[in-house]
C-alpha cells in the first residue's frame, strides 16, 4: 500500500512531458486489453461458425445442398466463403452448356477457393498490429521517459549545486518510472499478441479444412 502511494506520488510529482508519456502507454494499454478482448470472443463465434458448417459439409454431396448450406450460415464466415465461391462456380458454368467444368476450369475455382481463404484469415488479422506494436512501442516510450526524467533530474543538480541522494534520488526514481510503465504495458502485449496470432492459425487451419471439402464436393459434383 505505501509502495503504491509512493507511485502515485511520483507519477503526480513528475513534469509534464513524463506524465505525457505515462498518459500514452495507460491508452495503450486500455487499446490493447480491448481489442484482446473484442477478439476472443470474435474468435469464439466464428470457430463455432466454421465448426458446424463442417459438420454439415460432412454430409452434404450436391449443389443444392451448398447453396442451402450458404443461405443457412449467411453473415458469418462459412456463408461468406460459400457465397463467394458459388458466385465463381456460377460464372464458370455460364461457358459451360454441359454443367461440367474442364480441367482448366477447375484449377481456377481451386486458386479462387485458396484466395478466398486468404481474403478470410487477412480479415481476422485486423486489428492484431495493434498490438503487436504497443509491446514494440511501449518499453521504447517507457526508455524515452527515462532519459527526459534524467535530463530533467540532472538540470536539479546543476541548478542546487548539489548531488546528494536527497537530490538525485527523486529525479532518478521519476525517470525509472516511465520504464516501469513501459514495462507494464510491453509485457503484457507482447503476450496477448502472441496469443491473438496463434487465435489466427487456428482460425487459418479451419478454413483450409472448409476449403478442401468444399473443393472435394465441387469436383466430385462438376467433373465429369
Amino acid at each position: 500500500m505505501v509502495m503504491g502511494n509512493s507511485l502515485w506520488h511520483l507519477v503526480w510529482q513528475s513534469d509534464r512531458m513524463s506524465q505525457m508519456v505515462i498518459l500514452l502507454l495507460l491508452i495503450l494499454s486500455i487499446i490493447c486489453w480491448t481489442v484482446f478482448a473484442y477478439k476472443v470472443v470474435l474468435f469464439r463465434v466464428k470457430r463455432r461458425h466454421i465448426t458446424e458448417a463442417l459438420d454439415q459439409l460432412s454430409q452434404t454431396s450436391d449443389l443444392n445442398s451448398l447453396v442451402t448450406l450458404a443461405s443457412t450460415f449467411a453473415t458469418t464466415v462459412p456463408g461468406y466463403f460459400l457465397t463467394k465461391n458459388l458466385s465463381y462456380v456460377k460464372t464458370l458454368l455460364q461457358r459451360r452448356p454441359d454443367g461440367k467444368l474442364t480441367a482448366a476450369d477447375s484449377e481456377l475455382l481451386q486458386q479462387h477457393i485458396y484466395q478466398t481463404v486468404d481474403t478470410v484469415v487477412a480479415n481476422e488479422e485486423a486489428y492484431i498490429p495493434i498490438v503487436t506494436t504497443a509491446s514494440v512501442v511501449s518499453p521504447l516510450l517507457g526508455l524515452f521517459g527515462t532519459v527526459w526524467g534524467l535530463i530533467h533530474a540532472f538540470v536539479n543538480i546543476s541548478e542546487r549545486q548539489s548531488a546528494d541522494i536527497a537530490t538525485v534520488a527523486p529525479g532518478i526514481a521519476e525517470a525509472l518510472i516511465t520504464t516501469l510503465a513501459g514495462l507494464m504495458v510491453a509485457i503484457p502485449a507482447l503476450a496477448l499478441g502472441n496469443y491473438l496470432l496463434k487465435q489466427v492459425r487456428d482460425m487459418e487451419k479451419l478454413s483450409m479444412r472448409l476449403a478442401d471439402r468444399v473443393s472435394l464436393i465441387l469436383q466430385m459434383v462438376l467433373m465429369p
